[in-house]
């Protein structure tokens, strides 16, 4: 029998997954987002493995060998004498803003925008997102790290070596776009601050990898995939390519990982997983309400954010495709099933259960390594 659920405000700290006083609270209370150091607390033990023995995970050691032979330079790699326009980068909103999310709706502060001012939230929305994902890829860097010291297999820990290369590449690589190609950032959004701070402070190791490995990379991996496909930029779009061909793997790394050891946990042990997955779903969501986008732009955010949230599943497509490797990995892991099915019921909740028979990572990573970055 599973174990009673904790109440949303236990996982979230609100009892209403899409409370928007206090969405929008928690991130106007974020105290420190000038502050260049951000300390958190880490709980976890360092363990070493007396056990060198190569091979007992042959997946895990298959992911190791290709991680060795698809490393690239962000320094030569990439051309970065390409000219950028920022503002036609990754254009999506048309002159009256998306059709989907803010088209033809006359109450919205942005009823009356025109051509410029969409233009420059499209700028605005790019620098953001970018910044995110420079922050987010800062998370990973330190949360791989931590997966070497933690995790008791070798297997895994010559591949988590390998990732923490990735991690700080991509740091770099984000962040010399960021510089050199936009010149203005945005901090880290709270609500992904939050997330990491907790994926850091747990102290077992298998929550970092659900939370990073499977949550965080998953979706990056789903954003990327669309910005790639969307963006008509040369740099950016091999930037993304080579970073998906990375994230493909980071992710399968994950998946592989944590199936085995997740056939061996009790009832009570799933359900902490499916409520951590949960709250990181809903944390990634509220990620991208855009608030402080509206904010820089002078727009009132509570009327830009309660429309965002009443908008039915097909209205908000790339905020829901953002799950589509999520969603089947927590399958291929057996969470959304495990006890009386109760991710799965909070997934259709937040509309994206839709995506669950997507492929998932672990079978799709090959498709997209490094050797076909050229083909953009």
């Amino acid at each position: 029998m599973a174990p009673p659920a904790r109440t949303d405000e236990d996982i979230l700290g609100r009892s209403d997954v899409n409370d928007i006083d206090t969405i929008i609270e928690i991130s106007r209370a974020n105290s420190d987002v000038t502050s260049v150091i951000h300390a958190v607390q880490d709980n976890s033990d360092a363990l070493f493995t007396w056990d060198y023995a190569k091979g007992a995970r042959p997946q895990l050691e298959r992911l190791y060998e290709k991680a060795k032979t698809s490393q690239w330079n962000a320094q030569t790699d990439l051309d970065w004498s390409i000219e950028v326009d920022p503002y036609e980068a990754f254009n999506i909103f048309t002159e009256s803003g998306s059709d989907s999310e803010f088209g033809g709706n006359p109450d919205l502060p942005t009823a009356n925008w025109g051509k410029e001012e969409w233009r420059e939230f499209s700028l605005e929305e790019f620098k953001w997102r970018m910044s995110q994902f420079l922050h987010g890829e800062q998370g990973a860097l330190l949360c791989t790290a931590k997966i070497v010291e933690t995790v008791p297999w070798i297997d895994a820990k010559y591949y988590a070596a390998t990732q923490v290369v990735d991690e700080a590449r991509h740091v770099e690589v984000f962040g010399k776009y960021i510089d050199t190609k936009l010149g203005d950032s945005y901090p880290i959004n709270v609500h992904l601050k939050m997330l990491l701070d907790d994926i850091i402070n747990d102290s077992r190791w298998d929550m970092t990898y659900l939370g990073m490995q499977i949550m965080v990379e998953g979706l990056a991996l789903a954003a990327f995939g669309f910005m790639h496909q969307l963006t008509p930029e040369p740099l950016l779009k091999k930037l993304l390519r080579y970073v998906m061909a990375d994230e493909a793997r980071h992710v399968a790394f994950g998946v592989l990982s944590l199936q085995e050891y997740y056939s061996e946990l009790t009832a009570a042990e799933l359900r902490e997983r499916q409520e951590f997955a949960f709250e990181a779903a809903v944390r990634m969501r509220d990620r991208f309400l855009s608030q402080e986008v509206w904010e820089r732009m002078g727009v009132p955010v509570k009327p830009m954010v309660a429309n965002f949230l009443a908008l039915p599943a097909d209205q908000k497509p790339f905020q829901n495709i953002l799950f589509s490797k999520i969603v089947p990995n927590c399958k291929k892991l057996g969470l959304l099933d495990a006890g009386d099915g109760w991710l799965r019921r909070r997934f259709e909740e937040i509309h994206v259960i839709e995506f669950e028979d997507w492929v998932d990572t672990g079978e799709e990573y090959e498709d997209l390594q490094v050797e076909e970055a050229a083909a953009v």
